[in-house]
């Protein structure tokens, strides 16, 4: 496993009126165009990628190609409640 950059800004993605520990992703951007991911809940497990990579799974996310992995996520939220 690579080594991770002690000084890394995290930036969580989360809409800007969440509260509480989430669980939400975090980012941060490092030099060599590194791209680390991690979850709030799970702070010491962290995901290395490239920018390059990054920014086609932004894109890929944009255009809905992952969309086939949260059918029927709305169904089930509206269930808990």
């Amino acid at each position: 496993m690579a080594d991770i950059p002690p000084n890394l800004d995290w930036i969580r993605a989360a809409p800007d009126d969440a509260t509480g520990p989430g669980p939400w992703i975090e980012l941060a951007f490092g030099d060599n165009d590194l791209v680390y991911i991690r979850e709030t809940s799970d702070p010491t497990n962290i995901v290395t990628t490239t920018q390059k990579k990054w920014d086609a799974f932004v894109l890929g996310v944009q255009a809905g190609e992952f969309d086939h992995f949260v059918e029927g996520v709305e169904e089930l939220e509206e269930e808990k409640s």
